[in-house]
């Protein structure tokens, strides 16, 4: 980060000084003879030198002073032309998928994070929960490969009766808990069934395993049980990937009714699915739907609840329920992979869940997303009434929207983003061709004015674009 300050100041005098003057190995003055020189306190001194030997100029030795680092050996031309031919063939979606999870520029109005931002994150309560973690016995020592027992104990609580301890891999993230589940499933070749669209991270660790998506299209219910057995039937899929509450990005969520039918078709076809609960703690109207894996007797549900979406994007801790055999395999992969996540983000996971600012901060998260919800919908039916808002989501940080026929998302997003406005085209969230042109819009990093701004702006470009 940038000193614009005292510190910034004497910085930019002291490199001065030892560019126009110094060699390399020269010892500096001391402390007091800097604070005479420049009229700097000893503070700004010090901060200043510590940016110095941050930046490898200056080099402290004990005992003797500081001095003048060496300079660095001239880096020869690198050439990675042979890499080309060995990586062979780019995946686009890994391309879209990095795309999407880079930080907004600070000058863009942020519509495609998906993300909750500052305001809405338990930022001291968190900065609370990782100084009492730090400070817990064994909190920075080897932990078992499934995790800390207590948090594994909470996760398995929160799933529901039948489920243990035993059943829960603790993962740094829900991306990381796919990851996982696919390399466990299958291997590299085979297909996989996904509902259409889907979240591009599931298309993304798809491809990364070299995995074919089989999209099966999703309707106001959700997955259609008769479609998703055509599906391994014709396809001999034996694993799913599916978000059956509040899905990204459409919203959708599997009908009740349709639950114990699913299961049926996944006995029948001995498969797995690999549900990913991300949006759990995202519900805005009612009580959400139970989980797949709650009904589920005889482990075809791979079960994935993450913290981060509903928390904040730095608190990576997820969950990874399995029930028999598989397990094992889950645990190797995870131990080969990173041995154990930290224990101090563990135990930070485990002081949150246990806290009463948990309870509070899902009481304030639902509010201000409902309200942040309805000024986009509100927004939209304003000032691009020519777009379909395709269901009013009930949880879940976005709105998806179908743009009139003939719009080119992809183009508009690129245009939008010149306009200074994020969003995110819809074609990658599909497998195959999508049938239409969609965007995703997300409430999640934008305040109601922010929105309406946005969604102006947005109205604006795509005018322009007819």
């Amino acid at each position: 980060m940038a000193n614009t300050g005292s510190v910034g100041r004497l910085v930019k005098a002291l490199l001065q000084h030892i560019e126009q003057d110094g060699q390399p190995g020269e010892q500096l003055p001391t402390t007091r003879s800097l604070v005479e020189r420049y009229a700097a306190s000893p503070v700004t001194v010090q901060k200043a030198l510590r940016e110095l030997t941050t930046r490898g100029v200056i080099e402290t030795r004990p005992g003797q002073g500081t001095f003048i680092a060496a300079l660095p050996t001239p880096p020869r031309a690198a050439r990675f032309e042979w890499q080309t031919l060995v990586l062979g063939e780019r995946p686009d979606t890994l391309d879209a998928f990095g795309t999407l999870f880079a930080p907004p520029r600070p000058d863009v109005l942020p519509l495609g994070s998906g993300y909750l931002d500052a305001t809405l994150q338990p930022l001291t309560a968190l900065a609370g929960a990782m100084s009492r973690a730090a400070r817990r016995p064994g909190a920075w020592d080897r932990l078992p490969a499934e995790g800390h027992e207590g948090l594994r104990t909470w996760f398995a609580a929160q799933l529901g009766p039948g489920f243990h301890t035993r059943d829960v891999l603790i993962v740094p993230g829900g991306q990381a808990a796919l990851s996982t589940a696919l390399r466990a499933l299958t291997r590299s070749g085979q297909a996989v069934v996904v509902e259409s669209p889907t979240h591009l991270g599931a298309l993304a660790a798809l491809r990364a395993a070299g995995l074919r998506a089989v999209p099966v299209p999703t309707d106001a219910g959700g997955l259609d049980p008769d479609r998703l057995h055509a599906a391994l039937e014709t396809s001999g899929a034996r694993v799913v990937l599916y978000q059956p509450l509040h899905a990204n990005p459409t919203g959708t969520t599997l009908a009740r009714e349709r639950h114990a039918a699913v299961l049926q078709v996944l006995a029948r076809h001995q498969a797995y699915l690999v549900e990913d609960d991300a949006a759990r703690d995202l519900t805005l109207e009612g009580a959400p739907t139970p989980p797949l894996a709650l009904h589920d007797d005889a482990g075809h549900v791979l079960y994935i609840r993450s913290l981060t979406k509903s928390v904040a994007p730095g608190l990576r801790v997820a969950a990874l329920v399995a029930r028999g055999p598989v397990s094992a395999r889950l645990r190797a992969l995870r131990t080969a992979d990173e041995l154990f996540v930290p224990g101090p983000m563990q135990e930070t996971a485990l002081e949150w869940v246990s806290s009463p600012a948990r309870e509070a901060h899902q009481t304030r998260l639902r509010t201000h997303l409902r309200s942040r919800r309805d000024a986009l919908l509100a927004a939209l039916a304003t000032h691009l009434p020519a777009a379909r808002v395709t269901r009013v989501p009930r949880g879940g940080l976005f709105a998806w929207l179908e743009l009139p026929e003939g719009s080119d998302d992809v183009q508009l997003a690129r245009a939008a983003l010149d306009a200074g406005v994020q969003v995110n085209p819809g074609a990658a969230w599909f497998p195959a061709e999508a049938p239409g042109p969609f965007v995703r819009l997300s409430y999640a990093a934008a305040n109601e004015t922010t929105l309406q701004a946005g969604v102006q702006r947005l109205a604006e470009v795509w005018t322009l674009g007819q």
